[in-house]
């Protein structure tokens, strides 16, 4: 059922009317004053290695009131007319658009910050934000919604201090207010069903401590929505009406595990015996230094020159059309930076391709221990430039698929081709990344049969980017960072309207003790069998890490749990289009279907799917695990017992993670055929 806005106008005041009930009255009177108030203010960014320190002046900040209200006669559409002392009079624009409302200021140029409060509830629960790692229900916090790394390297240092003093830290969370992440999104989702999603490309908070109001505050004064549904289902679909939707996967994605290689066409060309001697049910090598690699203080790192290194991979065009006949696809790297050593940067540099500094030079930013230029993406030829590269290096070459790294790393501090001030633009340098990808796609015709996976997002990367990954996990068990930070992530993803995601199986970040451990890698494994895609990664320092070929054991479970990915084929490619269509993520909280306090409040179960529950072993040495399942008919996977709801203690030995599927679905009937 499809539940309807109207606007219903009164004495200087507007009634919001859902399905026939007001829901809202926008007036002064609500709470004593103006629920938007209009300032402005300043900030001071610094970035070192793609975290930010940003210090803000709020110069005022002013409650506005209202002098004449008007709603049109089928209620579709309202004004109202606000005036603050000492500045010219200004206009908000409400419309109706079918389940959701859309809000819009008119003659607003003398401010740059905006207050907004929303009504709240002391029992409400709040998602999203973006991608975030150590919560999933935000309510209680302050939220900063601003692109950057999400481990920085203060965080690397504390960590690595206490690896090598053997200090674990796999429970205690950092505090919340230091957090940052690859993926911002000024979008809420609320346990009450409804959202909120800004327009706003500027920096944007999310001050949710307070029991009765929620605070929204953005660097412009931009237009905003807030829609609604009588179904979490319902919620989705209205809000990647606006974001956008993710189309469906090349169909070679479900067909098992991609292994990831590096260091040459003789160790791919081993990737793909050992595969046939183990039966790994391989779809995909992955090779992150096809275009070269350097070896740094940090770790194996690459080469950011977008061709096909034949030194290092001789012969690599003949085994992709070889490899391909065999149904193994091949897969790349790419980010929009250029390593200032080799000739793609030289040719960028000489035609004025690159962000600019504020004399006029190339901006080099440092990543880890390296510098690099930036592709100017408000540059058309450069835009351009960047993306035939894709098509011709990549594409014709044979690529199946590549990680579209980065995009956090816009300075605020730099001079763009378009003259925009980069404050508001570094936020969106993520999605204008994605797009660039997907119009290579779409302009060669491969879009359906190649994809690409981000690491960073916005707005406007739910419609743009064909998958995401959770970026460079630690290679341990730690809340913040490692095995369990990876389920709040794709959890707060879907909340936001991105359905499509995954993580490196074993995680990347690796340094002295910190590495990973054949457990971790078997326990990051399984639970990547339940996602979209099933993919790993060597990680920074691949020489002290656990691998897919390290032990028998490893070899062993590595083809079990491929075969489990590959007999969800079925299951995964119907759920994949129903987020196509829909916009509900594969991934997906419990409370879209449980209205349950343990249902809202769990951050490290999920379902996959509608029939799936999935609930990874997040600590070591485990060999049991604590679950809550929601009121309903549940068959545990591996023993095919019989659960209703409630909390259990389950065995999860290495190769069994705790999965139960509802009683009655057809997708157990497939994994059967692989487990008995």
């Amino acid at each position: 059922m499809i539940y309807l806005i109207r606007f219903k106008e009164h004495d200087k005041s507007i009634d919001i009317v859902r399905n026939g009930k007001v829901i809202y009255t926008l007036s002064d009177s609500v709470n004593g004053a103006f629920p938007i108030a209009f300032g402005s203010g300043e900030n001071k960014y610094s970035m070192s290695h793609g975290t930010f320190k940003i210090t803000e002046t709020i110069k005022y900040k002013s409650p506005a009131s209202v002098f004449q209200a008007s709603a049109s006669d089928d209620g579709k559409r309202a004004e109202l007319l606000l005036e603050i002392p000492n500045h010219k009079p200004f206009s908000i624009d409400l419309s109706a658009e079918d389940d959701r409302i859309l809000v819009v200021f008119q003659r607003t140029e003398d401010f740059n910050r905006m207050w907004i409060t929303l009504p709240a509830k002391e029992d409400e629960y709040i998602y999203g934000s973006g991608e975030l790692f150590s919560e999933f229900n935000v309510r209680g916090k302050n939220v900063n919604v601003w692109v950057a790394e999400h481990i920085n390297a203060v965080q690397i240092a504390k960590k690595l201090v206490k690896q090598v003093f053997g200090i674990k830290n796999t429970t205690k969370k950092q505090p919340f207010h230091k957090y940052e992440t690859y993926y911002a999104q000024p979008t809420f989702l609320s346990s009450r069903k409804f959202f909120f999603h800004s327009l706003t490309t500027a920096r944007a908070e999310f001050d949710l401590t307070n029991p009765n109001v929620h605070i929204i505050k953005t660097d412009s004064v931009s237009p905003f929505y807030i829609g609604f549904g009588d179904t979490f289902e319902d919620v989705m679909t209205n809000l990647t009406d606006i974001v956008g939707r993710q189309p469906e996967l090349p169909d070679w994605v479900y067909d098992g595990q991609i292994i990831a290689s590096q260091g040459g066409t003789e160790k791919y060309d081993n990737v793909i015996k050992t595969a046939d001697e183990n039966n790994l049910h391989l779809t995909g090598i992955w090779i992150q230094d096809w275009e070269g690699r350097r070896v740094t203080a940090a770790g194996k790192q690459l080469y950011w020159n977008w061709e096909w290194d034949s030194e290092l991979y001789p012969e690599l065009d003949e085994r992709i059309k070889e490899n391909n006949q065999k149904g193994i696809r091949t897969l790349g790297y790419i980010n929009p930076f250029l390593a200032v050593e080799k000739p793609l940067y030289k040719e960028a540099s000489e035609k004025g391709y690159c962000v600019k500094d504020k004399d006029g030079k190339d901006y080099l930013v440092t990543i880890t221990t390296f510098p690099a230029a930036m592709v100017d993406f408000t540059n058309p030829a450069a835009y351009k430039w960047l993306k035939n590269i894709i098509k011709k290096n990549m594409i014709e070459f044979g690529l199946s698929g590549w990680m579209a790294d980065f995009g956090e790393y816009l300075p605020t501090d730099c001079v763009l081709f378009s003259g925009e001030n980069p404050e508001l633009v570094h936020n969106t340098w993520p999605a204008l990344w994605a797009k660039l990808n997907r119009e290579a796609l779409e302009e060669t015709g491969k879009l359906g049969e190649i994809m690409f996976y981000t690491r960073a997002g916005y707005s406007d990367t739910p419609r743009y980017s064909t998958m995401m990954w959770c970026g460079d996990n630690h290679t341990d068990y730690s809340i913040d960072f490692g095995l369990p930070s990876v389920i709040p992530a794709m959890l707060s993803l879907t909340c936001c309207g991105f359905g499509l995601s995954h993580s490196d199986i074993g995680g990347y970040t690796s340094f002295f003790n910190l590495k990973r451990s054949e457990e971790l890698y078997m326990r990051w494994c399984e639970m990547n069998a339940f996602t979209p895609l099933m993919r790993g990664h060597e990680g920074l320092n691949p020489d002290i890490n656990a691998q897919y070929d390290t032990s028998k054991d490893i070899l062993r479970h590595g083809a079990k749990m491929a075969g489990v990915h590959k007999a969800l084929k079925p299951y995964l490619k119907d759920a994949v289009k129903y987020n196509a269509q829909k916009g509900v993520g594969v991934i997906r909280p419990l409370f879209f279907y449980y209205d349950e306090k343990e249902a809202y409040e769990t951050a490290y179960e999920y379902l996959l799917g509608r029939d799936i529950l999935v609930a990874p072993v997040i600590r070591p040495d485990s060999t049991k695990r604590e679950v809550y399942l929601p009121d309903d008919e549940w068959i545990h996977l591996w023993s095919g017992r019989e659960y209703s709801g409630g909390t259990y203690i389950v065995n999860a030995q290495l190769g069994e993670p705790p999965v139960f599927v509802r009683k009655n679905a057809k997708v157990l009937d497939d994994l059967n055929t692989v487990i008995k």
